[in-house]
């Protein structure tokens, strides 16, 4: 979905120039004739960049900015006067404005300032989060969890961060268990202390007791210093154990212990030391089913199980997709300098029929993906091509002189209108279908133009978007086409 700016000035004639230049930039755009309508269309409408011009009747334009960066801080704001003393831009710009714009505004310099905009709010916004997450301070507003499956986690996940009673996260993988667990810690009394992230099945099995627990120096052979341990680490805080069912049986009964008596003991060590933690566990395994065939203990089972929270999968939420498509949007393009403003429709409906066996950490990948090769503001179908099964055709790829091939003129010259390069009849002498006749059309300019799609869709004087719908509908492979 494309940005949306907002342009607040009471001149009818500057409202509509700048409309015109922001859309014409593919930009969706809200206009208001007041700073309290225009106030008021901002919070309630909502906007991603407003341009607000500084001297108006009744509400003047700094009152509105203060209002704005009061209500809405997070949302850039640009000013536009017809003076452009230094006094002025100073005020604004200590009242939280990004920019400064004097009018007549040219169109390149407001769409170039409210591209700038839109990136610096996006550098903010992750710088933001990676800072709540690297401090504990994740709270459930930094999930996006709109979908009915997902209220209900919220709602336990709430209700847990009032305690300390042991969480169990279950759900497929990549379906965000960790997420879920930070928001808990972060929404606790716990917030701001350590959170800890153990990955059981990603630790060789002679160094589980070691991580966990930690060593002496010398209790081992490359045991060269001291090391603390995951438990110690997380003193005060959090301890999130990922796939706890992988543990081997016998770390399970120490984990068991720790968990008891609230004391680990290091490998080497005289005494047990004691510690302060919360865990909260997770795993894409059924846990029941492992204790009744032995691989897992059911005591501990029992002691990690108090307070069971199930993450849905990906296509269990699906209303949440487009939200999470612009989330990734947005941080990849403050990570990767990019400057995507959205996905088109018709690639939403793509993502949202897609079963994503991979869950959110595979729409979130696929984005990442779709960004570097976006060539435009949208992201398009082909711009996912695991997905749509269309690979992307560069858009500076030089279109394709027509060429002779002796099969095909032969075939061109045959001048019968059911021995043509596509057959009008069918062997019995009847009409083909419409569509029939489309699909060997396409497959014939496809094969003519070996595979350069650009060049394909403009002698057939169609669009891309619909040329590639056409190509999943008749399920068409471009690639097959291609020359080396």
């Amino acid at each position: 979905m494309a940005k949306t700016v907002l342009v607040i000035d009471d001149d009818p004639t500057q409202r509509r120039l700048i409309q015109a230049a922001v859309e014409k930039a593919g930009f969706a755009c809200r206009t208001a004739p007041d700073g309290e309508t225009g106030f008021t269309t901002a919070t309630e409408a909502g906007a991603d960049v407003i341009l607000l011009d500084l001297t108006m009747p009744g509400l003047s334009g700094m009152e509105t900015l203060e209002r704005l960066s009061e209500r809405i801080p997070n949302v850039p704001v640009i000013m536009l006067t017809a003076t452009s003393g230094i006094d002025t831009i100073v005020t604004s710009m200590r009242a939280g404005a990004v920019d400064f714009i004097v009018k007549p505004a040219n169109p390149e310099r407001v769409v170039v300032s409210i591209r700038n905009a839109l990136k610096m709010s996006s550098l903010t916004g992750e710088v933001k989060r990676l800072t709540r997450k690297s401090e504990g301070g994740m709270s459930f507003d930094d999930m996006i969890a709109a979908a009915p499956a997902m209220r209900q986690v919220v709602r336990l996940g709430q209700r847990a961060a009032s305690s300390d009673i042991p969480v169990l996260i279950l759900g497929e993988s990549g379906v965000g268990k960790e997420v879920i667990a930070r928001c808990i810690q972060g929404a606790s009394e716990r917030a701001g202390k350590p959170f800890v992230t153990v990955n059981c099945g990603a630790i060789p099995e002679n160094l589980v007791e070691s991580i966990l627990f930690g060593h002496e120096k010398g209790a081992f052979t490359g045991a060269v210093s001291k090391s603390l341990g995951k438990f110690v680490e997380a003193d005060g805080g959090t301890l999130f154990l990922d796939e706890v069912g992988e543990l081997p049986l016998d770390m399970q009964v120490k984990l068991l212990r720790a968990l008891q008596e609230g004391e680990v003991d290091a490998v080497g060590a005289r005494r047990p030391t004691k510690v302060d933690v919360r865990i909260i566990s997770a795993t894409n395994k059924d846990l029941a089913e492992q204790v009744k065939a032995g691989a897992f203990r059911e005591d501990l089972y029992y002691r990690l199980n108090v307070f069971p929270v199930d993450m849905p999968s990906l296509r269990e939420r699906k209303d949440d997709i487009p939200a999470l498509v612009d989330h990734f949007i947005s941080r990849f393009n403050a990570s990767e300098d990019r400057q995507v403003q959205g996905a088109s429709e018709e690639t939403l409906q793509m993502l949202c029929a897609h079963d994503w066996p991979g869950n959110v950490r595979q729409l979130e990948n696929a984005v990442f993906r779709a960004v570097i090769l976006c060539e435009g503001n949208e992201l398009q179908p082909h711009d996912f091509p695991q997905i749509s099964g269309i690979m992307p055709e560069m858009a500076d790829l030089p279109a394709v002189a027509e060429r002779s091939n002796p099969a095909n003129d032969a075939v061109a010259q045959s001048g019968a209108a059911g021995s043509g390069p596509v057959a009008i009849k069918t062997e019995e002498g009847e009409i083909r279908t419409l569509s029939d006749i489309e699909r060997d059309v396409i497959e014939y300019a496809i094969d003519f133009y070996q595979g350069h799609m650009s060049e394909v869709s403009r002698r057939l004087g169609i669009g891309r978007s619909t040329l590639y719908r056409k190509l999943r509908e008749y399920e068409l492979d471009p690639d097959e086409k291609k020359t080396g």
